[in-house]
C-alpha cells in the first residue's frame, strides 16, 4: 500500500494520477477529505493532518510507502507551523509505529543555493531540515531533486493576462513537466530497494525568459505576454508583505543557482522525460 500527503497539490495530482495509473494500492491521507475524493474519486481517501500524531498512525495503518508533496507557503512566517519539518517529524514518529518502511519526498534543486554568494533563508533551511530528518529516520528513502516545474509557468507566474519574470538571468534551468516527474516516480518506488536520491531535469535547459516566452507563443487558451519585474522591487517590499519577502528570495535563488546537467542516472533508471514547454503550453 501506498499512501500519498500532498495529493491535492499544484505538483501532488499529476504524480498522484502516475502512482495510481501504474498500478499501485493507493491511499490519500488529506485534511480535506472531500475536496481529495473529489479529484479522487476512485482511490481510497482517509483523514490526516500532519499537526495531529494520531490521526497519522490511523491512516498509515497497512501502508508500505509514503509520498510526500508539502511546500513551504509565499505566506508562511519562519515562527510559523511548517509542515516540511514540523509535520514530518510527527509523520516519521507515525510511520515507524505504524510499520512504515520507506518515505518518498519531493525536495528540492535549487535549495542548493543555500550559502552561495553569503545567500541564506530560513525556507532553505527548512528543505535541508527535511532532507536530514528523513535520512536520520532508520527508513528507506527516495529522495528527488527537481529543477523548475513547467507547471509554475501558468500557475504561480500567471498574473491574468501576464507571464510574470522576475529581473533577468543567463542562468539555464531543466525544465520539467510534473506529468513526466510522476512517471519517474512511479518508476522509481517500482524498483525500490536501497535508498535512492535523483537530480530531476527536463529535456532542455531554457533562461526564465525564453521558458516564458516559448509558453506564451504555445498556449492556445488565450493571449498572454511576457511581463518582467526587476527583483529590486520586491526586495524594497520585503520588509513589510511576507509574500514579496518570499518572492524576492526565491528569484534571486533561481536567477543565481548555477544549474548544470545532472540527471544522467536519473534518465538511466527511470526513463527521459519528453515533455518541451512548447507541448506543456499547448496542452493547457
Amino acid at each position: 500500500m501506498l499512501a500519498i500527503i500532498g495529493a491535492t497539490g499544484m505538483l501532488g495530482q499529476p504524480v498522484a494520477h502516475q502512482l495510481i495509473w501504474a498500478g499501485n494500492a493507493v491511499r490519500i491521507i488529506a485534511r480535506n477529505v472531500a475536496e481529495a475524493k473529489g479529484l479522487f474519486p476512485h482511490v481510497e481517501v482517509v483523514p490526516g493532518d500532519l499537526r495531529n500524531p494520531d490521526s497519522l498512525l490511523q491512516a498509515l495503518q497497512g501502508v508500505d510507502t509514503v509520498y510526500l508533496s508539502l511546500s513551504v507557503r509565499q505566506t508562511e512566517k519562519r515562527t510559523d507551523f511548517h509542515t516540511e519539518t514540523d509535520g514530518l517529524r510527527n509523520l516519521l514518529t507515525a510511520a515507524r509505529q505504524a510499520g512504515v518502511t520507506r518515505i518518498a519526498y519531493l525536495s528540492s534543486l535549487v535549495m542548493r543555493y543555500q550559502g552561495m554568494n553569503g545567500f541564506r533563508w530560513w525556507v532553505f533551511e527548512v528543505k535541508h531540515e527535511a532532507v536530514r530528518l528523513i535520512k536520520d529516520s532508520g527508513l528507506r528513502y527516495s529522495i528527488f531533486y527537481p529543477s523548475c516545474f513547467m507547471e509554475s509557468i501558468n500557475t504561480v507566474q500567471r498574473m491574468g493576462r501576464f507571464i510574470l519574470v522576475l529581473g533577468r538571468s543567463p542562468v539555464r534551468p531543466w525544465y520539467i513537466s510534473a506529468h513526466d516527474y510522476g512517471k519517474q516516480v512511479a518508476r522509481a518506488l517500482k524498483q525500490a530497494s536501497d535508498n535512492q536520491e535523483y537530480v530531476i531535469q527536463g529535456p532542455e535547459a531554457l533562461t526564465q525568459h525564453e521558458a516564458a516566452e516559448r509558453f506564451t507563443r504555445a498556449y492556445t487558451a488565450s493571449p498572454v505576454r511576457v511581463l518582467t519585474s526587476p527583483l529590486f522591487f520586491l526586495k524594497m517590499g520585503s520588509a513589510f508583505s511576507t509574500q514579496a519577502n518570499y518572492g524576492w528570495h526565491i528569484g534571486e535563488a533561481l536567477n543565481s543557482y548555477p544549474e548544470q546537467f545532472e540527471a544522467e542516472k536519473t534518465w538511466a533508471d527511470l526513463g527521459k522525460p519528453q515533455t518541451t514547454i512548447d507541448q506543456f503550453a499547448a496542452d493547457q
